[in-house]
């Protein structure tokens, strides 16, 4: 596309392009873009009455553009863009009106260059300064004196007179010669190269006579190879003539490969295989507790030998080690959430009875240090082939153009400030390790190494690197346990220039994805516009990452990266600044002293930026517990050097939370922050390293054990959908359906419109759609996701996407309810029923599930009599991954995504309205995990718990309040009538989105800007919702009565039935069954045998 010309806007998004036209406000005015849906074609939007027209400009095959406009009007081709524009400028060409005004481009203020910002400097050209203009043969001569001067100035007796003679004169004579190659074009420089042949003769003989024999070592150590010599004799003759730096790099590579299967080998001899599940290097560890008995405390010792898979009780810390519970008796550990040191341990005993033990430790990191090492035992001896958890470490680190020191140990054992790992942790190793780096000084490979030495020593692993890019000083190293690496698939790398003018790669991003068995992963390390002011440049650094970088599945295009995988981590320097005048540096300094961080992240430009919803929407960060990571003197980390003179002045750059980590996952996945702090013995640079661990659920590649033959066909039905768009465009509109779970992409028919006065398009697809999944078994399909993007007919380009869980409807038909978003901003909502259907089967425990949080509120006084049905559990569908959904604004919260149960009157899931579920489960009696929900007896009174760690928030979302750890789901009005378990309606859902010979969408434009708020709220004409029987005064939540436990011999309570959690806070599909009649009740401390794990306990 022609740049100069006036009413080219590049690949601006068609949202912008209707913004800038409304601005124009004058019929006739037009600008035309790249096409977001096909590559090399263009899109003409203009303006009339108001609204936007978009014409498709599509290039043939012999690169000749026509526009795809009104039915009738002849086709013709232009060789060129402004030829095209300047034949639309007449009337009745089959566009709603002629070209007439040209809408300018907005000029981006590219960011200043600054010095240390730039790429690494060469050497001073010491070049004497002339004002004129030099000829060819002058600029020669001054560069052939220019080196000669520098050699008068070594010592040259170091080497050899050969040698000396060779160099000067190659200075003297033919470096005007390659300067004279060069300026013609052609930069081979073989003055150069004639220079290194003769200085290199001798090495380069050397290396044919050292090569072969590397080769032979390298055979003999590489077991995949079949003995015999082969023909490397003949492809080391034609190495031969090959330049001596190839060659070099050939026996560099070669060294590395023979050192690598060297040690690989002794380490496979020895039995240690670095770090698998059949080896462990974790040391013993002993916990220091104390257990309450009858009122009196007692210490006790906890010994956690990971190795063997077992803990041992201990009265003192010399005892005797007899009694001890092997790996498979620890069933559960319960953390309470109002008291920080206190854990329960659930085990079984030889008598198969179930024992509660419950412990207080010093505080909370040494409690969650115990809990990762008893996670950690139970995942090294799991009988499960493949993890369905794993740990990331994921790092930042601005080097400041500085090598890293001596030790930098202390960055990956996640130690210094904030949310750190206990130092009973040091020694287990996590199963990836994802670096960023900024104003990296080092090699790819130098850099690598170091990375790599660390963590051998810390771990005794060899991680294996599974990729690294580089753009300018931006880096990114994934490195992964040996143990994955057959699990490890789909790798890719990209990076995108934000620098100046979008250009350089100064500032910018690198980005890493990959499949670990069924769960795609994505990292991107981005370096943002520097600068205090620049808040709205790194905005749209952020938003041209977002667009531009190409990660991931292919299929998924009409997905930016924020959709296209399971977890995504972004980390760091953002740049974002705190934003206050310089005169409060001193103040700002001295709140950084005495650890009050509250104030100064209230003005943190990244957190308000996020809770009006312009950069990283439906991204979690973990609470920021640290010091500002910017900008300390080197050298140490008592003294901030907030100013930096400047030939423009001293500038500011206070103290700032420059470097972070953040993530975004589907709905309903686990994943949990383990660690999110800084470094503070890491001084080379005046940012320092930060760190973040995380636990992450994964999904195995799955392969059914049902017979294909005689199981029955899963289905996913999704109906009633009715999507409100941000959007005036008048174009017809339909769904696409994509998941690797489904045989082919599913598109829905045309929707019918509703304009709104806001501006915003309301799209009802009334027809049901009915997507096949390729496996039907439970434990495949409940781990899946549909995403969902809404497209035009005639331009195919998306209006919004979102994501669907489909684990949300295990139990009944689900309504759900989804934020749109495309190229990272909001683009409106979705709201719709899903209803699944799998084949018979049990989803098994998932080992995380190992760990749950009590809350310790909702236990009434001993003896007193209380309806259990009146307790309230947190669902495990809205709990989960609750940071995916907590966006917040003002009063109003933004979930990415919520769901709710259908209307009583409705059939539900399976079986009509007889039953919740039709399955080969039994669904009133498990979690969405799988586990039980009743493993202490029928009836036995429970406390209020969540499923695992993640689902307790163990650190507060972004935005949020103590009050809000129980997410509230949003409550929908109830689906259109209609909503039934038939089969999808007639038509051909397959049919091509692009109509022809007419393509054209046209969008009304109105000067006012829709509100805010227009996608949370319902239109006046749809049912008013639902609400939860909760007080809305001054914020406070009036919580239900709470449970008491049942008295023994006491009749209980009838069968629940179903209930519509939309007429009050309480979620039924956790409540427990109720108790065969005259069942007895267990002892306080025993309870009969159930699961092995997954137990809710108390």
């Amino acid at each position: 596309m022609p740049s100069s010309q006036p009413w080219c806007h590049g690949n601006i998004t068609r949202s912008k392009a209707e913004d800038l036209l409304s601005k124009a406000a004058r019929d006739g005015s037009f600008l035309i873009r790249d096409s977001e849906s096909i590559l090399g074609a263009y899109a003409l939007c203009v303006l009339y009455q108001n609204c936007v027209y978009t014409y498709r400009i599509l290039p043939n095959e012999d690169k000749k553009l026509s526009v795809q406009a009104s039915e009738g009007v002849p086709i013709r081709f232009f060789s060129m863009l402004p030829e095209l524009v300047e034949a639309y400028y007449s009337p009745n060409m089959g566009l709603v009106t002629h070209l007439q005004y040209p809408v300018q481009r907005e000029e981006d203020v590219d960011e200043e260059p600054e010095s240390n910002n730039l790429p690494p400097q060469l050497p001073p050209r010491n070049f004497t300064a002339n004002d004129g203009k030099e000829s060819p043969e002058q600029a020669f001569k001054s560069l052939s004196e220019t080196y000669l001067t520098r050699l008068q100035h070594m010592d040259l007796s170091i080497i050899p007179e050969e040698h000396a003679m060779a160099i000067q004169e190659y200075f003297r004579n033919s470096i005007c010669q390659d300067a004279e190659q060069v300026q013609n074009g052609y930069p081979n420089l073989p003055g150069l190269k004639k220079l290194t042949m003769t200085v290199c003769k001798n090495l380069n003989s050397e290396i044919s006579r050292v090569l072969p024999t590397l080769e032979v070592c390298h055979r003999a150590l590489d077991q995949q190879l079949s003995p015999g010599i082969g023909p490397f004799s003949k492809q080391m003759s034609a190495d031969s003539g090959r330049s001596v730096s190839f060659r070099l790099e050939q026996l560099t590579k070669l060294l590395y490969s023979i050192e690598d299967k060297a040690k690989s080998s002794v380490c496979e001899s020895v039995g240690y295989d670095g770090g698998s599940h059949r080896k462990s290097l974790i040391p013993l560890v002993t916990f220091e507790v104390k257990q309450e008995s009858l009122g009196i405390s007692t210490k006790m010792f906890l010994k956690v030998d990971v190795e063997s898979g077992k803990l041992y009780f201990k009265k003192s810390k010399d005892g005797p080690e007899d009694k001890y519970f092997v790996h498979n008796k620890i069933l559960q550990l319960v953390k309470s959430q109002k008291m920080h040191g206190k854990l329960v341990i659930v085990v079984e005993t030889e008598k198969e009875k179930i024992l509660r033990k419950e412990f207080t430790f010093d505080n909370t990191k040494k409690r969650e240090g115990f809990c990762q090492l008893l996670q950690q035992m139970k995942n090294k001896h799991s009988e499960k082939p493949e993890p369905d958890m794993i740990t990331v470490f994921v790092g930042t680190w601005n080097m400041g153009n500085a090598g890293p020191p001596h030790n930098i140990n202390s960055w990956f054992q996640c130690k210094g400030q904030g949310k750190t790992r206990d130092d009973s942790a040091d020694h287990i190793p996590h199963d990836f390790y994802v670096i960023g780096t900024q104003e990296d000084p080092l090699g790819e490979r130098e850099w690598a190494d170091t990375v790599k030495s660390v963590l051998r020593k810390l771990t005794n692993i060899s991680f294996k690197q599974v990729a690294i890019h580089t753009l300018w000083n931006i880096r990114i190293v994934v490195l992964a346990k040996p143990e994955h690496e057959n699990r490890i698939s789909h790798i890719f790398s990209d990076s995108v220039k934000t620098g100046i003018a979008n250009t350089l790669g100064n500032k910018g991003a690198v980005g890493v994805s990959f499949m670990f068995n069924g769960t795609s992963f994505g990292f991107v390390n981005s370096h943002l516009t520097s600068g205090s002011e620049k808040k709205l440049r790194r905005n749209q650094n952020y938003m041209s990452i977002v667009r531009f970088l190409n990660l991931g599945d292919k299929k998924l295009n009409p997905f930016d990266i924020t959709h296209q995988f399971t977890h995504l981590f972004w980390l760091g320097d953002l740049n974002y600044r705190v934003e206050f005048p310089s005169t409060e540096a001193e103040n700002i300094v001295t709140k950084i002293k005495q650890q009050q961080y509250h104030e100064l992240l209230s003005k943190d430009q990244l957190s308000m930026e996020r809770d009006e919803g312009k950069v990283f929407l439906h991204f979690d960060e973990e609470e920021i517990t640290f010091a500002p990571t910017y900008r300390f003197e080197r050298d140490t980390r008592e003294k901030y050097a907030y100013t930096k003179a400047k030939a423009t002045g001293t500038k500011y750059n206070l103290p700032s939370w420059c470097d972070r980590v953040l993530r975004k996952s589907y709905p309903l996945i686990h994943v949990v922050c383990q660690a999110y702090g800084c470094t503070n013995d890491i001084m080379t640079s005046d940012h320092s390293p930060v760190f973040a661990s995380f636990e992450v659920g994964v999904a195995s590649q799955f392969v059914s054990k049902q017979d294909p033959n005689s199981a029955p066909q899963g289905g996913i039905q999704i109906s009633n959908c009715v999507a409100t768009l941000m959007t005036k465009s008048k174009t017809k509109f339909f769904i696409e359906y994509h998941s690797s779970c489904l045989e082919k992409t599913v598109k829905t028919p045309e929707g019918e419109n509703t304009e709104h006065s806001d501006g915003s398009i309301k799209v009802r697809f009334g027809s049901q759609v009915e997507l096949t999944p390729i496996i039907s078994d439970p434990e495949y399909l409940l781990d899946q996701h549909i995403l969902i993007c809404v497209k035009s007919t005639d331009s195919d380009e998306s209006y919004g996407e979102g994501c669907v869980a489909l684990r949300a409807a295990q139990f009944c038909d689900r309504e759900f309810h989804i934020t749109l978003t495309h190229d990272g901003e909001r683009a409106g909502t979705l709201s719709g029923a899903i209803h699944l259907h799998t084949s018979e089967g049990k989803p098994t425990e998932k080992l995380y599930d190992f760990i749950k949080v009590e809350k310790d509120d909702t236990v009434t006084a001993k003896g007193k009599g209380g309806d259990i049905n009146k307790f309230s559990v947190t669902q495990a569908h809205d709990i989960s991954n609750p940071s995916y959904m907590s966006y917040q604004k003002g009063n109003v919260i933004d979930k990415g995504w919520s769901y709710s149960m259908p209307p009583k009157n409705l059939p539900t899931a399976g079986q009509g309205s007889k039953e919740c579920k039709k399955g080969g489960y039994d669904v009133g009696t498990r979690s969405p995990t799988g586990k039980s929900l009743n493993p202490m007896g029928e009836g036995e009174k429970v406390s209020e718990m969540f499923d695992n760690p993640l689902y307790g928030s163990m650190g507060k979302p972004h935005g949020w309040s103590k009050d809000q750890d129980h997410q509230q789901w949003d409550h929908l009005t109830p689906p259109e009538a209609g909503f039934t378990s038939s089969k999808a309606a007639d038509g051909d859902n397959d049919r091509p989105p692009v109509p022809t010979p007419r393509n054209r969408s046209f969008t009304c434009s109105e000067t006012k800007n829709p509100s805010p708020t227009s996608l949370t709220s319902h239109p006046a004409s749809q049912k008013k919702p639902v609400v939860p029987s909760r007080s809305e005064g001054a914020g406070a939540h009036s919580r239900p009565p709470l449970p008491s436990k049942i008295r023994q011999g006491m009749p209980d309570p009838q069968t629940l039935k179903p209930r519509d959690y939309r007429d009050s806070s309480e979620l039924p599909i956790k409540h427990r069954p109720p108790a065969r009649p005259g069942q007895q009740q267990p002892h306080k401390d025993t309870y009969p045998e159930g699961p092995k794990m997954g137990r809710s306990v108390k």
